[in-house]
């Protein structure tokens, strides 16, 4: 889903050039300034932060100048694109970019004078809008370096559950974060997809209970699981998407564990997809990708034999589409 493990970007580049049916830019969270926060740090060029020890924080600057953190992780990310620059040279077909949603964002990182900025509606919603200014440029970034990329953006949103539950802790461990209602968590989601157009847009949230209604009402045109945690009511809400005409990244390949063969990757999906009575057509909806992120892998090797496994679930599916 974006992440993986180890500190060689080049070397995952072309693997994931070679290996997958939509290539992405990866995160190696091992590298300094390569975790999903520093990178969207590196994209919100419009507000000053740095990087503390318990994590990144707003310094009540608009100057991104005055942070070293915040020019490094900037660096990181444009040496990033140097290298996918000269190895998707010529590429023409999709190409993914992740970053972290807004209201993961907000819960992640601090207010200058302490606790997150999911506490500051003003803050939240300023970090929310440099957000989408910083991905606006980001993609016009990527589509100078590969002209033949059709771009999909994906927000990550693993917080965003907690967020709508009032389940963030306060800075002090004694209380929660008042929760948020659907309508704010989607005027605050709309401005970054909308701000990527028109690119293909996918939320990703591994949760038993996504806020899959939550994304397409923000204008998500995907959503991304986990489908070994769903509950049967995020089921229900997958069918009521799918037929929405909104695409299922399908989380069916274990991040950790043995590598299971084709059709053990692919039974979940499509034994569910009978039981809450979706047809075999619908199947060209879906995509198959990593149930998370494989930064976690033991190995590179080993994350490398679960991305190519993808191509081969998917074909045990698409079998299934045709049946």
């Amino acid at each position: 889903m974006g992440s993986l493990p180890g500190e060689d970007l080049h070397e995952w580049l072309k693997v994931v050039l070679d290996a997958v049916s939509i290539p992405f830019l990866p995160e190696l969270p091992a590298r300094q300034y390569s975790d999903m926060v520093s990178r969207a740090a590196g994209l919100v060029t419009q507000l000053a932060m740095d990087l503390q020890p318990a994590g990144w924080r707003l310094t009540g600057g608009n100057d991104p100048r005055a942070s070293l953190d915040q020019r490094r992780a900037r660096s990181r990310l444009l040496q990033d694109l140097d290298v996918l620059e000269e190895l998707a040279d010529g590429y023409t077909g999709p190409l993914k970019l992740q970053v972290t949603g807004p209201w993961t964002l907000a819960a992640t990182v601090e207010l200058p004078r302490g606790d997150k900025v999911l506490a500051d509606h003003g803050a939240r919603r300023d970090l929310a809008e440099a957000l989408a200014y910083g991905l606006q440029e980001h993609v016009a970034e990527v589509r100078r370096r590969v002209p033949g990329a059709e771009l999909v953006v994906q927000l990550d949103e693993p917080a965003l559950p907690a967020v709508l539950a009032g389940a963030v802790p306060t800075a002090s461990g004694w209380g929660k974060h008042r929760s948020v209602d659907g309508p704010g968590a989607v005027e605050l989601l709309t401005p970054a997809l909308e701000a990527v157009a028109p690119a293909i847009t996918v939320v990703h949230c591994c949760a038993a209970r996504p806020p899959i209604e939550v994304f397409r009402k923000a204008g998500a045109q995907g959503v991304a699981v986990d489908l070994a945690l769903l509950t049967e009511q995020a089921w229900e809400q997958i069918a009521l998407a799918v037929e929405d005409d909104i695409t299922l990244y399908a989380g069916v390949v274990p991040t950790t564990g043995a590598v299971p063969h084709p059709e053990k990757a692919a039974e979940t999906l499509l034994r569910r997809w009978h039981e809450i009575g979706l047809s075999h057509e619908l199947l060209k909806q879906v995509v198959i990708t990593p149930a998370c992120g494989l930064a976690g892998s033991p190995s590179p090797d080993d994350a490398r034999a679960r991305l190519e496994l993808l191509r081969r679930t998917a074909d045990v599916v698409a079998e299934a589409a045709e049946a």
